[in-house]
């Protein structure tokens, strides 16, 4: 969370950085030009923005955070799940995976959809293999906050699509997951998204 020192002026804020402080919030009056939310705290863009008088001369501290992101935005802005975000267009699955939840997603990355025979992504996202698609991407999907440290425990999960993957770990503690087709290893664990947790896997799930 950033703080900001501000100094009033009519109906304007002239905000500097004036250092860091996690996890701590302030309350008080919004600047000019955002917006409340239910709560009373003044909200900027995908930020929430607080402030307080803390002198008698009409300087403000102001607490700015941003605003958790979705499954979705957070996989976009990792930079490495690109192929996926393009399926899950292609899928009509972006909203559902914006929603509510929780959801964990085990999620390839582009080297891993670049692991497939050639010309089985482009195939794939052609309007006609929607329904393919789908069923693939949600082999992905088990709905639930599902953590690292729960994965673990399991042997088998059932996907958002209604199919169980299998899940496996080895002696050394690493996991595996997927069908009969084949196991992807999870690479990285327990991304937080404010709707669920991403885990990274190295292969795509195939039915």
């Amino acid at each position: 969370m950033r703080f900001f020192s501000s100094f009033s002026a009519g109906s304007c804020c002239l905000l500097s950085i004036v250092g860091f402080v996690a996890g701590s919030q302030v309350d008080g009056a919004p600047c000019a030009g955002s917006k409340n939310d239910a709560r009373g705290r003044s909200v900027v863009r995908h930020a929430v923005v607080t402030e307080r008088v803390v002198s008698g001369h009409g300087v403000r501290q102001v607490a700015f955070a941003e605003m958790p992101k979705d499954i979705v935005d957070t996989a976009v802005g990792a930079g490495t799940f690109k192929t996926l975000a393009a399926a899950l267009g292609a899928a009509e699955l972006v909203e559902t995976l914006k929603g509510d939840g929780p959801f964990t997603v085990f999620a390839p990355t582009d080297e891993a959809f670049a692991k497939l025979p050639p010309g089985t992504v482009d195939t794939l996202l052609k309007p006609e293999n929607k329904g393919k698609l789908k069923e693939i991407l949600l082999l992905h999907v088990v709905p639930g906050n599902v953590l690292a440290a729960d994965v673990v425990k399991i042997t088998e999960a059932k996907t958002a699509g209604g199919k169980a993957v299998s899940v496996k770990v080895a002696a050394d503690g690493g996991v595996k997951v997927g069908t009969a087709t084949g196991l992807a290893n999870v690479v990285k664990t327990d991304i937080k998204a404010k709707n669920g947790v991403i885990h990274v896997i190295d292969a795509v799930i195939l039915p």
